[in-house]
């Protein structure tokens, strides 16, 4: 009990110090990277042109440097920027972790304090640290769905600015001026990519790594395959949208025949946490056995691993794919 104590104690008093550091170290490193700025433009006139030039953006993951470099080090980085971009979070992966461990660590002590059981603060803990995640896939999700509602637009006003006579690349930045958010900005990065001189393909297979959605992969592969051996892309987008729109009614239609399974869904796992806080506060040395006594934390954590797996199974049931 009391290496637990000191443990969390320990974490809880690093990730203060931790955001204490960020605060402090803020103007500096906005000074610090401003100075290189302007070493890097006085050594221009100095620097000798090379046959090529590679242009590399280095992100910074976190506006800690010592936590920036041990981020930098890791494969998994990226793919955690990359899912808070698709969210849409101005937030760096270095801050969202810190987020997650203040979270989940506060949470922690609060339920050892108020339970005085190391399981159940340990099982608090982990699932406080899984909140923002799970906040963050919410906003993610949210957003997809945002984009699959307005992209059959999309692809229907980038046919009509085709037969009107412009090109590919006005086409999308009519698209980027003239519908609204998420696909607005998106397509805006796919226009600011190629007027910078990323070649069409690349910002094609960049939009699609962004929005990693079967109509945007259909939309991405339509446009390459015309672009390499030709054809009326007008018509084929037109297509396009029509499919889109018509997977819609059928999803639509899924949604409703699976509704009284996402209500029990909904209510099974809703039942056992509300009965668990209901019980707590009418009758507390009725459910304390749960927590306190060696047994009833072994039923405790098999309950929570079984509705676990209740929920994942339930869900793959009424998920149907269309």
């Amino acid at each position: 009990m009391l290496p637990l104590v000191i443990l969390l104690v320990f974490l809880l008093v690093a990730a203060a110090v931790f955001a204490f550091g960020w605060l402090v170290d803020d103007r500096r490193a906005h000074g610090r990277v401003m100075r290189e700025r302007l070493a890097a433009v006085r050594q221009a006139e100095t620097r000798e042109a090379g046959p090529e030039v590679n242009l590399v953006r280095d992100e910074l993951l976190s506006e800690i440097p010592a936590l920036n470099r041990i981020l930098a080090r890791s494969q998994r980085t990226p793919r955690l920027q990359r899912f808070l971009s698709q969210a849409d979070l101005k937030v760096r992966a270095g801050k969202f972790l810190l987020i997650c461990a203040v979270v989940g660590v506060t949470l922690a002590m609060l339920a050892l304090f108020a339970t005085k059981a190391t399981y159940a603060a340990l099982v608090v803990g982990v699932l406080g640290g899984l909140l923002p995640v799970a906040y963050a896939s919410w906003l993610r999700s949210r957003r997809f769905a945002q984009f699959e509602q307005r992209f059959p637009e999309a692809i229907e006003l980038l046919g009509r600015a085709l037969r009107a006579g412009h090109a590919f690349a006005t086409a999308v930045e009519l698209i980027a001026s003239e519908l609204s958010e998420p696909v607005s900005g998106e397509f805006r990065k796919l226009f600011e990519e190629q007027k910078f001189g990323l070649p069409v393909r690349e910002a094609l297979l960049n939009l699609a790594e962004r929005m990693p959605l079967v109509d945007v992969k259909f939309f991405v592969t339509a446009v390459m395959l015309q672009r390499e051996t030709g054809g009326n892309l007008a018509e084929i987008l037109d297509k396009l949208a029509y499919v889109i729109r018509e997977r819609f009614k059928v999803a639509r239609q899924v949604r409703v025949y699976t509704a009284q399974g996402r209500l029990t869904l909904l209510i099974l796992m809703a039942l056992p946490p509300a009965m668990f806080l209901v019980t707590m506060f009418v009758n507390r040395d009725f459910i304390s056995v749960l927590y306190l006594d060696p047994i009833g934390r072994l039923l405790l954590v098999i309950g929570v691993v079984l509705q676990t797996l209740g929920f994942f199974l339930i869900r793959r049931i009424i998920h149907i794919q269309v």
